[in-house]
């Protein structure tokens, strides 16, 4: 196979087009012939969601140019060709936890889980490292100096302010962050997360019970460290044979109370969930000042404790809850299919009722259209329901953002590819759910979700699937201001096509009317360009279409990009430049071929390639000559330069069981 660029992966060529199939799990796959050794790229798929322009997620490294990997097979460092019958591409399936995937890496679940205590670990031994510089400061060199000299003093204050009421109160609270209530209070909490039908929480659980070890961990540590006598006060209760820093009570109390808040906030729903967030960290307050006004702390040893247990969550919510990091467990009458990590319940449950905001295309979604939605979402108990059209100025983006200020907790949006994309740019990095209505003419997100293309039935099955994240891509240019894509961006023939297909054909013939069009664009010239893939060296090539993918499957089924997924933090990107009607036969032959052939070993005829595939996380594209430009389906400004990134699992979608 040829090899424009020496230790960088080569391009698949319509001698070996890509597959979308998924390798199921399956031992001893033998390697393909004359593929290079060569370092995968790192595991992205559980990489947490991020928002604005951040293209690599938070432990994922960027690739260099001397690991890339060939294509030919699908996703960076597979050494296999695809399997037939495995998950088709229009779903978001993945590997069992602790099985290789079709790359031959680690499953998400086991790297996943893998890279959070790996994380976990390192950010533990910083924070100790953090918590007893603090402490040897405090009792060192800044003990003279205000406004830690003035600590005795607070103490005096307090002791002659106690009084037989204060020291009953502060002793119930000071309870509340003893050892045995903490770790009674942390075990009946995980259980409650881990038995309470309609949860389970096992991420949730797992992360509170590890911020509260890791808080008591780095105290123990930090007590053997830092040597500080108790306040010379009359002291209310015995006194622990422990260092006076840190307070253990304090820091305690903030990794369970305050962690507790944190899930009320990061899964509750209802206006409830503020108050009872906020009397939980308010608690951790109270248990500081009451161990403080009986004596057993100095101020400093209870910010100490505050410190310490905000950093255990801190680091512990990043690892485990930014991203898809550990699967949930089997729910009863659950089966897992092979190959996937997907859960089929006999009853699953999208998100609970809330405030939902429908975002509807009206030129698509017409009155009987919108009371069908009604009608879906009141029988899934989402009876605060509030439609918002959207205009022509305005095809979607500032509804979405009012509807998310306005505390929505679920959006569905209804309308075409275009609405689709202005709804995500506005829902990218908020953490809030979409559910997607096709109502447009190429729905080609709910194809890619593996949704039904009629609403309600489309609707409906998202409301009893699972939120899951997606990734998008993020485009710019000259004359484009940066824009969030959800399927596909391109440039050349694609957008020329779109371009040329008027509203009237489109509502007449539906998709197929961007056939007639692009028959008319076949004459169209080729272009030359340059492309730079993650810090590579540049490629010159020509072509007459190039297609920035983060999903591959386009109408009737077709695998434009077979290798692309919307759940592996990178995008693809397809060169066509067939020549002739030989050329355009085997390019038309390779986009519909379901498997790859088998190797035919190198070529050096470089210039007859009528489809070559790429996969990367930023590319930069320079066009010789400006070029018709698209954003998922809606042309935009013509020009010649495209610089597409991945922005891994900004958005959050409902996406139906498998089998729906």
């Amino acid at each position: 196979m040829p090899t424009d660029i020496p230790g960088r992966r080569d391009t698949r060529t319509d001698e070996q087009p890509p597959d979308a199939l998924s390798v199921p799990d399956v031992p001893n796959v033998p390697d393909v012939p004359n593929v290079p050794d060569v370092t995968a790229v790192p595991d992205v798929t559980d990489a947490p969601a991020v928002s604005g322009d951040a293209a690599v997620p938070s432990g994922g490294a960027a690739v260099p140019a001397a690991t890339a990997v060939p294509h030919h097979t699908g996703r960076p460092g597979e050494t296999a060709p695809h399997a037939p019958g495995g998950p088709p591409a229009t779903g978001l399936p993945g590997p069992l936890p602790g099985a290789a995937d079709a790359t031959g890496r680690p499953s998400g679940a086991s790297s996943g889980t893998a890279r959070a205590a790996g994380v976990i670990a390192a950010a533990a031994v910083c924070q100790a490292a953090l918590m007893v510089g603090l402490g040897l400061l405090i009792t060192g060199p800044a003990a003279r100096v205000w406004p830690l000299s003035s600590e005795d003093g607070v103490n005096d204050a307090l002791e002659r302010a106690r009084t037989g009421t204060l020291d009953t109160v502060s002793s119930v609270v000071s309870e509340a962050g003893n050892t045995g209530t903490v770790v009674l209070g942390t075990l009946v909490s995980c259980l409650a997360l881990l038995l309470i039908p309609r949860l389970p929480r096992l991420r949730e659980a797992v992360f509170l019970a590890v911020a509260v070890s890791l808080q008591s961990l780095v105290f123990l540590v930090v007590t053997e460290a830092v040597d500080r006598t108790r306040p010379d006060v009359d002291r209310l209760d015995a006194s622990p044979p422990t260092s006076s820093y840190t307070s253990g009570h304090t820091g305690a109390a903030t990794a369970l109370y305050a962690g507790l808040a944190v899930l009320v906030l990061h899964r509750a729903k209802g206006p409830w969930r503020r108050v009872v967030a906020a009397l939980l960290l308010l608690l951790p307050l109270l248990v500081g000042l009451a161990r403080a006004y009986r004596g057993m702390h100095h101020p400093t040893d209870v910010a100490g404790g505050l410190l310490n247990g905000g950093l255990s969550l801190l680091i512990v919510g990043r690892a485990l809850l930014a991203g898809p990091h550990i699967p949930a467990p089997l729910p009863s009458g659950a089966t897992r299919h092979p190959g996937t990590t997907r859960i089929a319940r006999a009853a699953p449950t999208g998100p609970g009722p809330g405030r939902t905001t429908v975002i509807h295309n009206p030129t698509v979604t017409d009155e009987a259209a919108r009371d069908a939605v009604r009608g879906v979402l009141e029988r899934h108990g989402h009876r605060s329901v509030r439609f918002v059209p959207t205009t022509a100025d305005d095809p979607g983006e500032g509804p979405t953002r009012n509807a998310l200020r306005d505390g929505a907790t679920l959006v569905v949006v209804c309308g075409g590819d275009g609405t689709v994309r202005a709804v995500a740019e506005a829902l990218a990095g908020t953490g809030t759910p979409l559910a997607v209505v096709p109502c447009g003419t190429g729905n080609l997100l709910a194809r890619n979700l593996g949704l039904p293309l009629e609403p309600a039935k489309a609707l409906s099955a998202a409301l009893r699937g699972t939120p899951r994240r997606i990734d998008l891509g993020r485009v710019e240019g000259d004359g484009l201001p940066p824009a969030h894509f959800t399927v596909m961006s391109g440039a050349g023939l694609d957008a020329a096509m779109l371009e040329g297909t008027s509203d009237r054909a489109k509502a007449t013939w539906g998709w197929p009317a961007y056939l007639v069009a692009g028959l008319r664009e076949l004459r169209a010239p080729r272009t030359r360009l340059t492309l730079r893939l993650d810090g590579a060296p540049p490629l010159r090539r020509g072509a007459r279409m190039v297609l920035v993918a983060n999903a591959g499957t386009v109408q009737g089924g077709t695998a434009l990009v077979p290798a692309a997924r919307p759940d592996d933090g990178l995008l693809d990107l397809m060169v066509l430049d067939p020549r002739g009607p030989a050329g355009w036969l085997t390019a038309v032959r390779s986009l519909l071929r379901r498997r790859p052939s088998p190797p035919t070993g190198p070529r050096t005829d470089t210039s007859r390639r009528a489809v070559e595939y790429f996969t990367f996380r930023r590319a930069e594209i320079h066009f010789d000559a400006p070029q018709p430009r698209e954003l998922d389906g809606d042309p935009v400004a013509p020009g010649r330069r495209l610089s597409a990134e991945a922005v891994p699992g900004a958005l959050t979608v409902l996406v139906p069981e498998r089998g729906e």
